[in-house]
């Protein structure tokens, strides 16, 4: 099998569409779709179904994928290396970030990155979180800056940043008139956070969860910019990183209510870093608080 048909293959399997793919690949649609008939004949197998401007992968093509992507991730591990030995701190850094890393706090780290290494090419998507460290998982990305979760072996995620929560309202909101609040006054109000299956939303449903009291959802996105301008109109009251604070904003001072979630990377710890990866590490370890590799 040729990496080349490999690549295309993970590439059409990941956006579910040729053109899609071909753009990701910088190639044409038709190279694109001969690299996916080459490969379909040399397995002697179809690896995807079209129907119409749909394309979903067939039983062989489900059974291919994660071996494809194993592939691909050895043959990179394997020029990190040979590029290693050259001593070179150059090539292509994949990297992905959850939105809020990347709004708040990648800018500086990227303008030092560039300046530091022009030689590196960037490779760098915005994701939730959840899905960032799926794209480690499976070879997509050396790097993934996102909120940490319990990350279990082959992953490793080390602290960079703390990210103290707060409530918050509009000053509108009846919550916000009050001198005085507890939990269940929180509980009587509707809020807007995150989905259900993300760490933060995690960490404030323990926390209710914790004291017996039902947690009420007006709606659910994973943008905190989103989140914070529904809060801001007085749509609900939510919970924000502190770093997101101003004055369209009223923080709910809660008894106890010192939640807080933990910001760094996550890496494959089975993979070889690219010299660039450890570079962009090394650029992490600098930031105050990181709690550096471990």
């Amino acid at each position: 099998m040729d990496l080349t048909q490999l690549a295309a293959f993970v590439a059409v399997a990941d956006s579910s569409s040729f053109s899609t793919a071909a753009t990701r690949l910088h190639l044409t649609q038709p190279a694109v779709s001969k690299r996916i008939a080459q490969l379909e004949a040399t397995l002697e197998a179809p690896l995807f179904d079209r129907a119409g401007r749909q394309v979903l992968l067939t039983e062989a093509g489900t059974l291919l994928l994660p071996r494809a992507r194993a592939l691909l991730a050895d043959a990179e591990s394997a020029r990190h290396a040979l590029r290693d030995l050259r001593g070179e701190t150059g090539g292509t850094l994949h990297l992905v970030s959850s939105h809020h890393i990347g709004l708040h706090r990648l800018p500086p780290l990227l303008r030092t990155f560039a300046s530091r290494y022009p030689q590196v090419t960037l490779a760098l998507r915005f994701m939730d979180s959840e899905q960032a460290v799926q794209h480690v998982l499976h070879g997509q990305a050396e790097l993934a800056l996102t909120t940490l979760g319990a990350a279990t072996p082959p992953l490793q995620a080390t602290k960079v940043w703390d990210d103290p929560l707060c409530f918050v309202a509009a000053s509108t909101h009846p919550l916000a008139q009050r001198k005085q609040l507890g939990w269940a006054d929180l509980a009587a109000h509707p809020a807007v956070l995150p989905e259900p299956q993300t760490y933060t939303h995690g960490i404030v449903a323990d926390a209710f969860a914790r004291r017996d009291l039902p947690l009420q959802l007006r709606m659910t996105t994973n943008y905190m910019e989103t989140l914070k301008m529904l809060a801001a109109v007085g749509l609900a009251w939510s919970v924000l990183p502190r770093t997101m604070l101003d004055a369209q904003l009223q923080v709910l001072p809660v008894p106890g209510a010192a939640l807080s979630r933990t910001l760094g990377h996550v890496t494959h710890d089975r993979r070889t870093l690219s010299r660039a990866a450890l570079a962009f590490v090394a650029l992490l370890q600098e930031e105050p608080g990181c709690a550096g590799l471990r």
